[in-house]
């Protein structure tokens, strides 16, 4: 029986499990010791459901011993950031408004992959109801970036990201509303992808701002990532791609990243992705964007994000917001304030970023861009304002996205690629092929 189980790929787990060389309870075992020994260092989960596990451990490891697994996620450990539901599994939303909420039913997303075999761990860390970028949360505890010291693994699937980069799952699903999968993704060095909006129901997701809304996984390679939004979305996989995918692939570079200022180890890197594309015979231009800087795009978001997490808090809780503290309390009534005449020019502002952005795809297959402008950077800092810049643009969208990491020799950089709306499969072939591309 192997002894590294926990640092295994889905792939590889997948072929220890077919040749006996490992089996799904001691996967989840070996998963379990290391959350119970890391988890007081990097506070990445906020619950561990250790019976639940094992039980469903075993009923994968009979599958395998019978030869008859669901598929190649039968027996890989997942956990969910905490405001995805799944019965009898508090579902906090990183708040101790929600500390007893124990949800009637499961998420859907969780129910597809619980039928693929997946073995829940868990459920993560998570900025407190989604609504920041640190993950310093007051009541779960601050979640520490594995990369080392203070540093913020981002938010606000932050706990999602510094699970999976610890070697404390497979995989694990968070949600993104501005950059919330991604942007921890890329400080933790590891991979993230959010589907086009709406393909993917988050029925069971607690929401932040539905108008942004979606969820996706976090994993350390791009197959990985394939093959759970294959589940996901029900679609059948694909044979892998080869090193050709890359060749007269027509990649749009977006003139107002220049304009942004950014790190000079994140700028190297986007260069140099730039570089590796062209030289495996992609085609790289420059396209036309939304003329609103890419600051105004991700201040309108943000205030929509308020305004909507309002709505749904104020339901949730009343008027007096109790179990959420001052700071969100503040930033909620903030978002309820905002007039309507503000939030009609708000909802314009998007609206003609999407129109202007209509014929972007038009002459190309993906956009490439930064993640994020920065390295992670300590807790106790203030977020860099120009934090979701770069990402926001796929909510706004609706377009799938995926951040991947750049060779580096200091803290974690990482680049996205964003396709058109409702062409997931085009990224999830480039996620796959991306395991080869900087070797």
């Amino acid at each position: 029986m192997r002894s590294d189980l926990s640092s295994l790929s889905v792939r590889a787990v997948y072929q220890a499990y077919a040749t006996g060389q490992a089996d799904p309870i001691a996967v989840a075992k070996e998963f379990l010791d290391r959350i119970a020994d890391r988890n007081p260092l990097f506070h990445s989960f906020i619950s561990v459901c250790e019976d639940f596990a094992i039980r469903q451990a075993k009923e994968s490891a009979l599958r395998w011993a019978n030869r008859q697994p669901l598929g190649p996620l039968d027996g890989i450990v997942v956990s969910l950031k905490d405001n995805i539901d799944v019965i009898g599994m508090p579902c906090s939303a990183g708040t101790a408004a929600f500390a007893r909420r124990l949800p009637s039913r499961d998420a859907y997303l969780w129910e597809k992959l619980r039928a693929a075999g997946m073995v829940l761990i868990g459920k993560c860390n998570m900025h407190e109801a989604a609504m920041g970028a640190t993950n310093d949360n007051p009541v779960y505890g601050r979640c520490i970036n594995p990369q080392g010291g203070q540093l913020t693994p981002g938010g606000s699937s932050g706990g999602s990201a510094a699970a999976v980069a610890d070697n404390q799952c497979h995989i694990s699903i968070g949600t993104d509303t501005l950059g919330s999968v991604r942007i921890p993704a890329a400080y933790c060095g590891v991979m993230g992808l959010i589907p086009t909006r709406g393909r993917l129901s988050l029925s069971g997701v607690i929401p932040l701002s539905p108008s942004l809304d979606t969820a996706g996984p976090i994993a350390k390679c791009g197959y990985d990532l394939a093959q759970v939004m294959y589940v996901l979305l029900n679609i059948s996989p694909a044979s892998p791609p080869d090193r050709s995918i890359w060749y007269n692939m027509r990649i749009g570079i977006i003139s107002q990243v220049d304009e942004t200022e950014m790190a000079l180890d994140v700028q190297g890197a986007w260069k140099r992705a730039q570089q590796r594309l062209e030289d495996c015979g992609a085609l790289l231009r420059t396209v036309a964007f939304p003329t609103q800087s890419l600051a105004s795009i991700r201040r309108n978001a943000f205030l929509l994000s308020e305004w909507e997490g309002a709505s749904y808090w104020f339901d949730a809780l009343g008027p007096e917001l109790p179990g959420l503290t001052a700071t969100l309390q503040s930033m909620f009534r903030y978002g309820a304030g905002i007039s309507r005449e503000k939030r009609e020019d708000i909802l314009a502002a998007l609206d003609h970023v999407r129109t202007q952005s209509n014929n972007v795809f038009s002459d190309v297959d993906v956009l490439l861009l930064p993640t994020t402008p920065d390295t992670a950077f300590l807790h106790g800092h203030a977020p860099p304002s120009t934090q979701a810049d770069f990402t926001c643009i796929a909510n706004i969208l609706g377009a799938p996205a995926l951040s991947f990491p750049c060779p580096t020799d200091g803290l974690p950089v990482s680049c996205q690629f964003i396709a058109a709306p409702n062409q997931d499969e085009r990224l999830l072939a480039i996620a796959t092929a991306l395991d080869e591309f900087w070797s």
